[in-house]
């Protein structure tokens, strides 16, 4: 797969992670409806040559590809545990490392992960503005997700899962025209 149509990126340290999970869930629920590829990678990934690059090109060959997939993403997954009220460090590193015009007009869906309740606007004091910065076009409906939303690390809420559809269908809007062209030429 040279470059995914769908790109979910994760910013969890640890594995297994809900956070991966949560993000795959909807990058797949996305590729589906649209037949599309799709990718989903987290700080693991990347690799530990993120931890000490302050540039791109200080990353390895693993690290710089998956940088080039979340540029080149037709639409973007983006989600983060909360830690302290704000997305994971070497989250935001990653995106430290890209072009500030790379993501403009680029549809990102954003999501998020906590402990608990008073986590969930993280997604819109963190996450927005930093996706602002790139001016990315953000999708209006963002997804938090809590501890109690999952069981045995699967997202078992149906509160959550309508909202997650939701957002989904955000994305259906813009890949319509995309969908019905791929269609015609087939």
């Amino acid at each position: 797969m040279s470059h995914p149509a769908i790109v979910g990126f994760s910013g969890n340290i640890t594995r297994p992670s809900k956070t991966r999970a949560f993000v795959d869930l909807i990058v797949k629920d996305i590729a589906t409806r649209h037949g599309l590829s799709s990718r989903t990678y987290d700080i693991d990934d990347v690799g530990p040559s993120l931890g000490a690059a302050r540039w791109a090109r200080d990353l390895d060959a693993e690290a710089q590809a998956i940088l080039a997939q979340v540029i080149a993403a037709d639409v973007l997954v983006v989600g983060s545990p909360t830690y302290k009220g704000s997305y994971t460090g070497l989250f935001k590193h990653f995106f430290d490392l890209i072009d500030p015009a790379a993501l403009k007009g680029k549809p990102v869906l954003l999501t998020a992960t906590g402990g608990g309740e008073r986590h969930a606007l993280i997604v819109e004091h963190q996450l927005r503005p930093l996706f602002g910065f790139f001016e990315a076009f953000a999708l209006p409906t963002a997804v938090y997700a809590s501890d109690k939303d999952f069981s045995d690390g699967v997202l078992r809420s149906e509160i959550i899962l309508k909202r997650a559809a939701q957002a989904v269908d955000h994305v259906a809007v813009l890949l319509a025209p995309r969908s019905s062209a791929r269609l015609a030429a087939e």
